[in-house]
């Protein structure tokens, strides 16, 4: 027996308590989850730093990671927004000094050659730029100087007592050591709305000056991962920094400029001491871009740092950036979907529970942002720090199924209303109708070029799933109005993709084409199980879309969906695509990477038209996936994505022990472990986690209610069933 409770946006929520007694049995009990509980019991605590993860206090589009000591003093990470991004000069190759030199590759598809965007010999230089360029930017360090008569340089192993939590219900990182005999304590917040870091110190070396305040700027680098740092600061003499104080200086406030030609922006500072102290800051004389606020007759610092494309009229005060944060986390955690798993005894029970508060408080702070995030959130750079258009529905899908819908329409649909125009081009530039989605982007809309990134299909019908989603919370005419352009496009494409194979008489995927998984041949790598699935949901949605609408269905999307090519099988399983050689045989390329087949019963519902999935088909897949796929190289989403396959399969015990596999793991902090494949962190992880979660608390269609193992004792609040 399952149930699902209500949602929780009316505060007075009714929760279904599910307490299973038997795996076909359960009692049902009101309760209330005391949020603020669960969340704060697992609060991140540190007593040093980590060398690949910081703490992070952030909003979506700006995060500040620190190190314990509260800011970056020892370990420089990242400082990072949404808007903050940068460009190195063009090449000057001879013929390759503008974007408009570059002209890709054609290669032949079904009879015809069609321009792809993969570099070739004539062109590398120009492709290289367009690939690495823009850049997300670290917008800048801050961390405590430290003044030793000695002129010993200070580490972390020179500081004792070292204590550090990340109060996750509001939004604040604790943080108190110990420097010759005193005591520092810190406290830092960030803007729920602003791109600004809230800081207050307390101790008696402020007042000796022993203590002060440094903010200094790297200069950024091409390098396609930046991790755990990003930008170097020994290549001063490539960039310029300068300070402006009004009044001369005389007053608590001040502006540092940093110029990166292609790039300006602004660090406004505004500060405050206690009455009868004083604070100024300094610029750097030693040619570094090093500027430091010190202070004197005082034991307090109470200072805000904003950054921004142009300094604004004012800088936020600490106490208005406090109010802000202790509203809006508490009202975050409260208004969205909920889990306590603190009733099931089971170890395995409370890791995942953990996994689960950490990834909620890191999605808010790295992935609920304007455009969607990058690989690594703000944490640092990965792939140039661009964000990748087939990861958009791992990264925030969840946002949907977790009840956060408000965080969710800050990039959707407007990243891709941003991005049709281009993608329309990109479409009929290569002789096909409607918007093709690019693969690795940006703000600008500077499409990546490489081969896997050109010849990717998968995320052709992200926007159908997301626009479903998005329908069955608000299905009004105006969710229809604001997906229409974006799905009519969208399915133009994928009708125009389609190839009909005459010998057939279906219409195929591919050749040429990358799957999922993205180590196939292209050139032999035609109807891959998924996205022949997908490709169907897709076009069902659209043509449900029109429906709704009472609007025409272009007849090119029946016509397409209803002769589709059939989902392949071989040996009884679904296999990686049609005809595949070697299909499960171990230690090959078959079995590794992503195991996408499961996404046609994880991540999908069950064909609204067409033939249903062959069910036996599908068990005998997941059977071989869990005894053959090279598991210990595979990572971020597999997991999840197997575990909902699980899920749908009946088996709720072996979908935990896909999310508690070994290769999938997460920090102390919750930061999802990149491991062999990528670097630290790596989202895609946390959020697939929340979206195979959400099925767990909430079901699907004809399945509602939790799913969770039968031994466990668990609350939630606030799902709805999912497709």
């Amino acid at each position: 027996m399952t149930t699902r409770g209500e949602d929780p946006a009316s505060r007075g929520v009714t929760v279904m308590r599910v307490v299973h007694l038997l795996p076909l049995l359960c009692s049902l009990i009101e309760a209330k989850i005391d949020r603020q509980k669960v969340v704060q019991a697992f609060n991140p605590r540190r007593n040093a730093s980590s060398p690949e993860t910081p703490l992070q206090v952030g909003n979506g589009n700006f995060a500040f990671g620190a190190d314990i000591t509260g800011l970056q003093t020892f370990s420089p990470f990242a400082t990072m927004s949404t808007w903050g991004w940068h460009n190195f000069s063009l090449p000057t190759t001879p013929g390759q000094t503008q974007i408009e030199d570059y002209h890709g590759t054609e290669w032949w598809t079904h009879g015809r050659l069609v321009q792809y965007n993969m570099a070739n010999p004539s062109n590398n230089d120009i492709a290289d730029w367009l690939r690495e360029n823009p850049h997300r930017l670290n917008l800048g360090t801050i961390g405590f100087s430290f003044s030793d008569s000695s002129n010993t340089t200070v580490t972390e192993d020179m500081l004792s007592n070292k204590k550090q939590i990340l109060d996750m219900w509001t939004g604040v990182i604790r943080s108190s050591f110990t420097y010759k005999n005193h005591t520092v304590k810190v406290e830092t917040w960030a803007d729920p709305s602003l791109d600004s870091v809230a800081v207050s110190v307390e101790s008696a070396l402020l007042s000796s000056g022993a203590l002060s305040i440094f903010f200094d700027f790297p200069y950024p680098t091409n390098d396609k991962f930046g991790a755990p740092f990003v930008g170097v600061f020994n290549q001063t003499d490539l960039h310029k920094t300068s300070l402006s104080t009004p009044g001369g200086g005389e007053t608590n406030k001040a502006t540092i400029h940093h110029d990166l030609t292609s790039t300006q922006y602004d660090l406004s500072l505004e500060w405050d001491v206690a009455t009868g102290g004083s604070g100024a800051i300094k610029p750097p004389t030693d040619g570094s871009h090093r500027y430091v606020l010190s202070t004197s007759g005082t034991d307090t610092l109470r200072f805000t740092a904003n950054f921004a494309p142009s300094a604004p009229e004012s800088v936020p005060e600490l106490d208005g950036v406090v109010a802000a944060s202790r509203e809006w986390w508490p009202a975050y955690w409260n208004n969205g979907a909920f889990v306590d798993l603190t009733g099931a005894s089971d170890a395995n029970a409370t890791e995942l529970h953990r996994r689960i508060i950490q990834s909620q408080y890191l999605v808010a702070v790295n992935s609920a942002s304007d455009y969607p995030p990058q690989e690594s959130g703000l944490v640092n750079n990965g792939w140039f720090g661009k964000f990748h258009m087939e990861m958009i529905l791992w990264h925030t899908l969840q946002f949907a199924r977790w009840n956060n819908h408000a965080l969710l329409a800050r990039s959707l649909p407007r990243t891709y209303t941003h991005l049709l125009p281009t993608s329309l081009n990109r479409a009929s530039t290569q002789g096909y109708a409607g918007a093709r989605w690019g693969k690795m982007t940006d703000p600008s809309a500077i499409d990546a070029p490489g081969e896997i990134n050109t010849l990717l299909i998968w995320q052709q019908p992200h926007p159908m799933y997301f626009a479903e989603l998005a329908y069955r919370h608000a299905p009004t005419p105006q969710t229809l109005a604001d997906w229409d352009a974006v799905l009519t496009a969208t399915a133009d494409f994928m009708a125009s993709y389609a190839f009909l194979n005459e010998t057939t008489g279906v219409y195929d995927l591919g050749p040429p084409m990358y799957p999922v998984s993205e180590n196939t041949n292209p050139n032999a790598t035609v109807n891959p199980t998924f996205e022949l699935a997908y490709w169907r949901f897709g076009l069902d949605v659209a043509i449900a879309w029109k429906s709704r609408q009472n609007a025409s269905v272009p007849e090119a999307w029946t016509t397409v969906r209803d002769n589709l090519a059939p989902l392949p099988i071989i040996d009884g399983t679904y296999p990686v695509y049609q005809d595949i050689p070697n299909m499960w045989t171990a230690n090959t390329t078959t079995v590794q990477d992503h195991p996408a087949m499961a996404g046609i019963f994880g991540l999908l519902p069950p064909p609204a038209s067409g033939p249903p999935l062959n069910r036996p088909a599908l068990e005998e897949t997941a059977a071989r996936i869990w005894a053959l796929w090279d598991l210990d190289e595979s990572f971020g989403w597999d997991f999840p994505m197997l575990a909902m396959n699980s899920l749908r399969l009946g088996d709720a015990n072996r979908a935990v022990d896909y999310l508690l596999h070994p290769t999938f793991q997460f920090d102390d902090a919750g930061y999802p472990v990149g491991g062999t494949r990528v670097p630290t962190p790596y989202f895609p992880s946390s959020s697939s986690l929340l979206l195979a979660v959400a099925m767990m608390a909430g079901g699907w269609d004809g399945e509602e209610g939790p799913h969770f193992p039968s031994e466990w004792d668990v609350l939630v609040e606030g799902f709805v069933p999912g497709l």
